[in-house]
């Protein structure tokens, strides 16, 4: 792996801005070719995502560290200072963005889909369920940056990213509610998706089906407890946090809804 530090040449500078251009015009290219509208591509994200898609292999051996991300940068055919230029929080920033391009992966995959007579609790099912069978190539990755929003310095960060994944799910399903329900209902949501991730992390079943019996079990729960209010801190404490506990596949849900 080359250190820039050791090759103060001015025409290195030059290179890493055209790398960076590059990366760029390849991610819009990417973009052009999947049929989505490139206009407007913002050149900074297309380095970010192009050097995240590189770290997660080196990411599920090695953890999330700076060294990796340099070393994504190098593979991704950028210069190793772009690793701080795309991500100057470290990689953090890289574990928040992977998993707010899983989210957004999420709605554009729900999007394709008859929602309007599916029950809630089957929305929801399939929501988690598509956002983590994208991810199945990339569990080892995940249970590392899991680690690292575990260090204390970075807990308040996942929690946003939890409650912004959760939210991102019920309004898939079609939840409006600004009173207390959506307080209440994100809660118990974040429980449940804190709980099936980390099932999840652990399962070697086949295409991962004891998970998702774990899932449609999770929600019912939630939904006998959601009828009595009284019981829910007690059951959200019995839930796993996955930052505690913890220290891009094929979707295959399209066999129908989840059933009690």
């Amino acid at each position: 792996m080359t250190n820039s530090d050791d090759n103060p040449h001015p025409e290195q500078t030059a290179g890493t801005a055209h790398s960076a251009s590059a990366a760029a015009d390849a991610a819009a290219a990417d973009a052009t070719v999947d049929g989505s509208d490139d206009i407007g591509i913002d050149p900074h994200r297309a380095m970010q995502c192009a050097i995240l898609e590189a770290a997660l292999p080196h990411a599920a051996f090695d953890g999330w560290t700076r060294e990796v991300l340099a070393q994504a940068a190098f593979d991704a055919g950028l210069n190793e200072a772009d690793a701080d230029l795309a991500f100057p929080g470290g990689p953090v920033e890289a574990v928040l963005l992977h998993a707010e391009l899983a989210d957004e992966d999420m709605a554009d995959e729900m999007a394709t889909l008859d929602l309007d007579e599916m029950r809630t609790r089957d929305k929801i099912a399939i929501a988690v369920r598509v956002r983590l069978e994208a991810e199945i190539s990339n569990r080892e990755a995940i249970r590392k940056g899991l680690r690292l929003l575990a260090d204390p310095r970075h807990v308040a960060d996942g929690a946003r990213s939890l409650s912004k994944t959760v939210d991102t799910i019920w309004r898939l399903a079609g939840d409006q509610s600004t009173d207390f329900n959506f307080y209440t209902k994100r809660g118990l949501l974040a429980g449940v998706y804190s709980a099936t991730l980390v099932y999840w992390l652990q399962d070697n079943s086949e295409d991962q089906h004891k998970t998702w019996e774990f899932l449609t079990k999770r929600i019912g729960e939630v939904l006998r407890v959601g009828q009595a209010t009284g019981g829910l801190a007690k059951f959200a404490d019995r839930l796993p946090n996955p930052f505690r506990l913890c220290g891009n596949g094929r979707r295959r849900w399209r066999e129908g809804p989840v059933h009690d």
